[in-house]
């Protein structure tokens, strides 16, 4: 089956940066969308917020808090997709999850097809 692997979190002072990388198992094909979502420390990860979406037409969410600060990015050839994360915040302390909507993985002989696919999580603690 398919997983996607995040990695990238960790503990940096109050405006530094970090940057997350989220990369499938699996070649990924297609995809509605993928994106960063993060919630609380022992919270469940469905009732988190969205960070930042990128659709198939490429078109991108922000929350309003991270405009300007956070950016989603995507590179086939690396089979990843990454948040670039600025200027970090004591309020943006969290677990960050990775999800791909309506995905679409190579595999033998029949692709994967998943209609929601969340990672593990990684933790990101911004403190002094």
């Amino acid at each position: 089956q398919v997983q996607l692997v995040e990695s990238g979190g960790g503990l940096v002072q109050p405006g530094g940066s970090l940057n997350l990388s989220c990369t499938p198992t699996r070649r990924i094909l297609g995809a509605d969308s993928l994106g960063w979502y993060r919630q609380a420390p022992g919270e469940q990860r469905e009732a988190g917020e969205a960070v930042a979406i990128m659709s198939d037409d490429k078109t991108t969410y922000y929350l309003d808090s991270v405009k300007g600060r956070f950016t989603i990015s995507k590179d086939n050839a690396r089979n990843s997709v990454f948040l670039q994360m600025n200027n970090l915040k004591p309020e943006d302390t969290a677990v960050y999850y990775c999800k791909a909507q309506r995905a679409v993985f190579a595999n033998t002989p029949v692709e994967l097809r998943y209609s929601v696919l969340w990672g593990q999580g990684t933790l990101v603690n911004v403190s002094s």
